[in-house]
């Protein structure tokens, strides 16, 4: 992995740190101490091959994880149409932003067989995929 890569890389995971703290409304003037909330980030990259229909049906794949339990307030979105600048990627397809309540319940979530069930299914759409999780203090 080249340097440039790996830069690339964590100034993607920094903009999805501050775009989850916008697209879920959160105040960032000040931090209490409260319960800790749980972010899971997909990052993918479609295949090149994919055609117009297959493109439109990976869409139902986040509707198919927006509807198991744990999971709240599932976005997913495409790369805005951003001024370039060095730190900013969009090569990516799609990106989702799903909130949990707790570490058991993202980790009961991956766990469930019908969400086992949509990767296997959907899984031969994208050539590569990132996963990150992070955890927030609630701003208030």
């Amino acid at each position: 992995m080249t340097k440039k890569s790996i830069i690339k890389q964590v100034a993607f995971a920094a903009a999805l740190v501050l775009f989850s703290s916008q697209a879920f409304g959160q105040n960032q003037q000040k931090v209490k101490d409260t319960k800790p909330v749980y972010f899971h980030y997909l990052v993918f990259w479609l295949k090149p091959d994919l055609s117009t229909k297959e493109v439109e049906d990976f869409k139902n794949f986040f509707k198919g994880l927006s509807e198991l339990p744990y999971q709240k307030n599932l976005q997913f979105g495409t790369p805005a149409d951003s001024t370039p600048r060095a730190v900013l990627d969009k090569t990516y397809t799609y990106s989702v932003a799903m909130e949990f309540d707790s570490l058991e319940d993202l980790e009961a979530y991956g766990k469930l067989p019908a969400h086992l069930a949509l990767v296997a299914k959907y899984k031969p759409y994208f050539s590569k995929m990132l996963v990150h999780d992070t955890v927030f203090q609630s701003i208030k």
